[in-house]
């Protein structure tokens, strides 16, 4: 059963929506029970939800949330090709690999806003691989490399939804 708070979208995510331009193209990356994807398209805008297992988006179907399924991590091709979006929205994900086409599918003056676990979170509990916690300033660092606008960013341990250690950046493809 999924809790109240992996219904919910994330704080971070809903405050920072506001730069997003209204009624823009949104990515929900690795987008699980869609989430995010339900918060943009009930704000109108167009959503694509991708993730490998596409189970938990099935009752978009129709709302004018484009599903696609795909598997990020099995060395297939991007499967978004050239495509650019407004805003992406990535949250408890990380798959370093795909940095360099994250900061491809931003559209010029376009918004990423990315929330995932940190280095420390292994002391709470899963994720505790540190492939799947970020180093302490990664997501500055991709950032910088890739010529991002950081608008926001923030790194420390976090009570609400549960004690983590989280990472996160709103940034701006210049």
């Amino acid at each position: 059963m999924t809790s109240a708070c992996e219904r919910s979208p994330s704080k971070w995510v809903q405050s920072h929506a506001g730069l997003l331009p209204a009624g823009g193209k949104i990515l929900d990356l690795a987008a699980g029970s869609g989430r995010h994807a339900r918060y943009f398209n009930g704000l109108g805008y167009q959503v694509a939800a991708l993730d490998r297992d596409v189970s938990g988006l099935q009752d978009l179907a129709g709302s004018g949330v484009e599903i696609l399924a795909a598997d990020l991590e099995d060395g297939s091709p991007w499967p978004l090709g050239a495509r650019q979006f407004d805003g992406i929205v990535v949250t408890n994900y990380l798959h370093r690999p795909l940095f360099p086409r994250l900061a491809a599918a931003l559209a010029p003056g376009s918004v990423l806003v990315y929330e995932t676990f940190g280095s420390g979170n292994e002391r709470f509990g899963k994720p505790s691989n540190p492939d799947f916690l970020l180093r302490p300033g990664e997501l500055l660092e991709f950032a910088a490399a890739h010529a991002l606008q950081v608008l926001a960013y923030e790194c420390g341990e976090v009570t609400d939804p549960k004690p983590a250690i989280i990472q996160r950046i709103v940034a701006r493809r210049r």
